[in-house]
């Protein structure tokens, strides 16, 4: 699953945006990857390891919803088939 947020950009400045990926890894795994700095610029990458497919799902949830708040918009979701991208 992937989603890309971005903001409003103001005046002059270029906008941020936030790019949150969930992927499953060759053990069966989740990889959670938060990417997120100025269109254009240098970005921040952090990433997350989770056992469980729920406890991944919820994570990339939060995420999302966490970036709703601060004002970000979605701007492209790949991958979420059903309400939980089943």
């Amino acid at each position: 699953m992937r989603l890309y947020l971005q903001t409003l950009p103001a005046s002059a400045e270029a906008p941020r945006y936030v790019q949150i990926i969930l992927e499953q890894d060759l053990l069966g795994g989740w990889t959670l990857y938060r990417e997120s700095g100025v269109q254009g610029g240098k970005a921040t990458l952090r990433r997350e390891q989770f056992l469980e497919r729920d406890a991944a799902i919820a994570a990339f949830e939060k995420a999302r919803d966490a970036q709703l708040k601060r004002g970000y918009r979605l701007m492209f979701a790949q991958g979420m088939d059903g309400p939980h991208g089943r």
